[in-house]
């Protein structure tokens, strides 16, 4: 592996970190290791391999590899799914507290959210992520906040938060700030540069890339919070496979060339439907009439790869699009190699 004190640019960091150690006859990729379990005699030190729920050693490249890109004091937490990374963060928020969600987010995330309001007590706010005053209302109104939930851009509407304002408004009620940053990735933004708690990802989409695993990830740069998400993960056993994790690893390596290029044709096309007399409205932030488009241009190292679309006709003129589509995958998720089309509105 590099020396980590080289300033090293995130796509040189997605191809180099997580490496094995340089010795001769070493591989030069991190093997599979399928062992559900290791010798040990008595209680392990801290750190010892001991069972797979706990630790195992395929984990660690990919997590190295994504702390590392994420510019994150500890390395990330693979988890089995992005909901159990996201459910291992929201666990976070003490019963009987409150989190502050944004209206348009993924929606089994808003769920969840809900669901603890019946098992946990916990009071749900939801607010437009993309009105700083607003968000800072909600935080300070009612009981103190316990989190603040970012997503940005959104899921599905691609508004774009004002990231740094946020936290400050979120730390100065004593909250803590998560962000779901999936969309983005971290070759796009890093939200622990704007002094964010914790992040996750559904590693099933850009990280991983080729629509074949379901793996989630988190990360926290406080050791205590870094500690909680790790025991919160061998206690509920929301560990992924090491093969579904070596697959993710080897999708990495390939990130800064897939979201490069998917960006830009994200853009071209959000580009040439907006100028289409049969769409009604494209959201994308690489357009300079879209709502996000200044706060992505000053925060975000992109645009992303997500384009929003409402065809003129309502309902069955955009029935008719997804019906008609040749190359594009009707399918749900995002971030494979193939382009996806998704019918949200309803």
């Amino acid at each position: 592996m590099p020396d980590p004190s080289l300033p090293l640019d995130p796509s040189t960091v997605v191809v180099t970190a997580g490496r094995p150690a340089r010795s001769p006859g070493a591989p030069v990729n991190p093997p599979v290791v399928l062992s559900s379990t290791f010798v040990s005699t008595g209680v392990p030190p801290a750190g010892e391999l001991f069972y797979g729920r706990n630790d195992t050693p395929t984990w660690h490249p990919f997590e190295v590899a994504l702390g590392a890109l994420e510019q994150s004091a500890h390395p990330a937490l693979v988890f089995g799914s992005g909901m159990a990374a996201i459910a291992a963060a929201l666990s976070l928020v003490p019963p009987g507290g409150r989190v502050v969600l944004p209206t348009h987010a993924y929606g089994v995330t808003l769920a969840y959210a809900h669901d603890l309001t019946v098992r946990s007590g916990i009071e749900v706010a939801s607010v437009d992520i993309a009105d700083t005053n607003a968000v800072a209302a909600a935080v300070r109104s009612g009981r103190p906040a316990s989190m603040l939930w970012v997503e940005t851009p959104t899921n599905p509407m691609l508004e774009v938060a004002d990231l740094p304002a946020l936290v400050a408004v979120a730390h100065e009620a004593g909250a803590l700030v998560a962000v779901d940053n999936t969309f983005a990735t971290p070759l796009v933004q890093r939200p622990f540069e704007h002094g964010v708690d914790v992040v996750v990802h559904s590693v099933t989409k850009y990280l991983a890339g080729h629509s074949d695993v379901v793996l989630g990830a988190a990360l926290a740069d406080d050791a205590d919070l870094h500690a909680r998400l790790h025991a919160y993960r061998t206690l509920h056993g929301s560990v992924a496979g090491p093969f579904e994790v070596w697959l993710a690893l080897r999708g990495l390596r390939t990130l800064a060339l897939r979201v490069a290029r998917s960006q830009a044709s994200a853009a071209e096309l959000a580009r040439r439907l907006s100028e289409h007399p049969a769409v009604l409205e494209v959201r994308h932030p690489s357009l300079p009439a879209d709502p996000g488009h200044a706060r992505a241009s000053a925060l975000m190292e992109g645009y992303g790869s997500i384009v929003g679309v409402r065809p003129r006709g309502g309902a069955d003129a955009t029935d008719a699009v997804v019906a008609a589509v040749q190359l594009w995958v009707p399918a749900t998720s995002l971030g494979g190699v193939e382009s996806t089309l998704e019918r949200r509105r309803r």
